[in-house]
């Protein structure tokens, strides 16, 4: 999976690809490590915000049919945040790291996945339901926001 996002004074990229295997026509597991960067701009000064997040983990995915799937995710990320003052305010920049653990469930649409064809266009939406207050995928109220992900499975090895 890839993100791109550019907005009023924010841009946020990232990666997250994965290494996975069939156990069954039913069952994929997969290995996950992602990266994602986030800067934001004030609209009233010049404060900054950067935000780096590391997230290696692993999921489950069952295909109930051929074309849907439910999912479950582990994600351990690691933070790292950066406030850049307004340099007319004379304030120091600060730095901090944090960790969060994440389990994500939740569930998506495959296109094109077949018995045959392991290589598919996915597209599934996962909620963190694991409530850390330092989780990225949580709102300002610790509410779990939805996290919606795309991309392509590309099959590697398949028999």
């Amino acid at each position: 999976s890839a993100n791109v996002s550019f907005g009023n004074n924010t841009t946020n990229l990232g990666i997250s690809p994965y290494f996975g295997y069939s156990i069954n026509r039913y069952i994929d597991v997969a290995a996950s490590v992602g990266i994602n960067y986030v800067s934001q701009r004030s609209p009233f000064n010049d404060d900054k915000i950067r935000q780096t997040v590391l997230g290696p983990g692993a999921f489950v995915r069952v295909f109930p049919v051929r074309f849907l799937f439910v999912q479950g995710q582990y994600e351990r990320s690691f933070i790292s945040q950066k406030y850049i003052p307004d340099p007319s305010s004379n304030q120091p920049t600060q730095k901090e790291t944090l960790g969060a653990n994440s389990v994500f469930v939740g569930g998506g649409f495959a296109s094109g996945r077949s018995a045959d064809n392991k290589t598919f266009f996915y597209i599934s939406v996962l909620w963190d339901i694991n409530k850390d207050p330092n989780s990225p995928y949580t709102d300002n109220l610790n509410r779990a926001v939805p996290l919606i992900r795309t991309g392509f499975n590309i099959a590697l090895f398949q028999d």
